[in-house]
């Protein structure tokens, strides 16, 4: 496995950083987004350095795009948004440096784009009984 040190997603998804996981297997780690849009958001870190999308060998896109249905299926039952958005930003607008994929509950009439600087706090201090409830309803689901 190719891990690069000074990649802040591989240190993330290897958990030499601090994060709140809630669901990993061999080749993922996923974790909650320390700027939630919404309670349950979510990142999806393949722990094998990766950059772009088409890099990804099919185990890890594999695993990637099962880690999504894991969560999706969470989030719906512990927070019954409206929908749910999954997406991935890459090239310049990858601001990790390592591929990573946004699994965000979505409520109607809520924007997607936040103006200015947003307030975390609140949810910061969810982060322990968020982590919780994913982890547990992942693993019921399972």
């Amino acid at each position: 496995m190719i891990i690069t040190p000074e990649c802040l997603g591989c240190r993330l998804s290897n958990q030499f950083e601090p994060v709140n996981v809630v669901y990993e297997n061999e080749y993922v780690c996923c974790f909650l987004d320390i700027e939630p849009f919404n309670e349950g958001h979510t990142l999806i870190l393949p722990k094998q350095h990766y950059l772009d999308v088409e890099e990804l060998d099919l185990e890890t896109a594999n695993a990637v795009m099962r880690a999504s249905m894991i969560i999706s299926k969470a989030i719906k039952k512990l927070y019954n948004p409206d929908g749910i958005t999954i997406c991935q930003n890459g090239g310049k607008f990858n601001d990790l440096s390592h591929y990573h994929m946004h699994v965000i509950p979505r409520y109607k009439g809520q924007s997607f784009y936040i103006k200015g600087e947003k307030d975390i706090t609140k949810e910061k201090a969810k982060f322990s009984k968020t982590k919780a409830a994913l982890k547990n309803m992942i693993e019921e689901l399972s």
